[in-house]
């Protein structure tokens, strides 16, 4: 299955000036809740579930993200401006890459990755763990975490799975494998899901179908992202979630993380801010994240083109009533905890379950 990033026109932004609605608070014009969002942000920073900056960058001859780079959607000073604390990088692959060539660019990306961070020590640091979030945060780095990665990324290996993890992967989409395709996981999908489970590797399940989707939240112990996923009932795109799904996510304490993009939520601000209503209803306050989904090829709504935007979002959900306890878990609290949750039980697990050696020859009839 070809990566949902590839599938997306160059262009980065569209849907031009646009009207409000009728502001229900008077007494709090535009630029008072632009600054109430500000603020908000400054102790609740922006964890952002998806950036393709990596395979952007591969691409320039020449970069300083600290100084500031036009030629992509994120720099250190965007970054600031926005309030993003947190990021994950993307891993994933150009279309048709697999077999052993994807372990090898999943193996150069993370060098690639490596690399950048430490190019800009002043202002990016790499991070595996909340805390280690929290205290990237306290010394006023943008801490970046390293995933998702594509599940071909494995080449139906666990040995591999548990290099990747100590490598210092986090996050690996199931979609596009073999043993987790059109029928749900196989036999092998469900051993790498419980592997993933005692490494502290979450489970990206975005674009997989239905029987994926509902057979991980049901075996998984620890929570399950949709990095890059909507609402369908808003808006019929195949990575976004049906009601069912969602309300299924929130049961199980995931993660629903709404991307910026017009293709999926719509040209506008107010089109992004409708779907995060929505995810927030079906699924609860709890279950909705944001990602970005910048310098990942996705057309963005004018008013979100680059990671600087994150406060013209919050200021539309303040608009709308949105609690500042509901608005921290969207942009930092939901994230800290679904990392926390995924370091508790792979601890909890280490200590009854020994590393998995089977084979997907052991488990799955070619």
């Amino acid at each position: 299955m070809a990566d949902l990033q590839d599938d997306t026109p160059a262009t980065t932004e569209v849907g031009g000036g646009y009207d409000l609605p009728d502001d229900p608070f008077p007494e709090q014009p535009a630029g008072e809740l632009l600054a109430r969002a500000h603020s908000l942000l400054a102790g609740h920073p922006v964890a952002d579930g998806y950036s393709g900056l990596p395979w952007a960058l591969r691409h320039l001859p020449w970069y300083d993200l600290e100084l500031g780079e036009a030629a992509v959607d994120t720099d250190v000073p965007r970054l600031r401006e926005g309030h993003v604390g947190a990021l994950f990088w993307s891993l994933h692959l150009p279309e048709g890459t697999g077999g052993e060539r994807a372990v090898a660019a999943t193996l150069e990306q993370l060098d690639q990755v490596r690399a950048v961070v430490e190019a800009h020590p002043e202002g990016l640091r790499l991070v595996r763990t909340a805390g280690q979030i929290i205290d990237a945060r306290n010394r006023g780095r943008v801490a970046v975490l390293l995933g998702p990665a594509h599940g071909t990324a494995l080449d139906d290996s666990l040995g591999i799975l548990r290099v990747l993890h100590t490598l210092g992967l986090r996050v690996l989409s199931l979609t596009g494998t073999a043993w987790a395709g059109t029928s749900g996981l196989t036999r092998f999908g469900e051993e790498v899901v419980r592997e993933m489970n005692r490494l502290g590797v979450l489970a990206d399940v975005t674009g997989a179908c239905e029987a994926t989707v509902e057979r991980t939240l049901a075996l998984s112990k620890t929570p399950v992202l949709c990095t890059r996923s909507a609402a369908r009932a808003l808006r019929p795109h195949p990575a976004n979630l049906p009601d069912e799904l969602l309300a299924a996510l929130g049961a199980a304490r995931g993660l629903c993380m709404v991307p910026l993009t017009a293709e999926q939520t719509g040209p506008t601000v107010p089109d992004v801010a409708d779907h995060l209503d929505h995810v927030r209803d079906v699924a609860g306050p709890e279950c909705v994240g944001l990602s970005g989904t910048y310098d990942s090829g996705a057309v963005h709504p004018r008013e979100l083109a680059d990671a600087s935007r994150y406060p013209h979002l919050i200021a539309e959900l303040l608009r709308r009533g949105w609690t500042e306890a509901e608005l921290a878990l969207l942009t930092w609290g939901n994230v800290q905890r679904v990392l926390r949750s995924a370091d508790f039980t792979a601890r909890a697990a280490q200590q009854r379950r020994e590393a998995s050696t089977v084979r997907i020859t052991d488990l799955d009839a070619p």
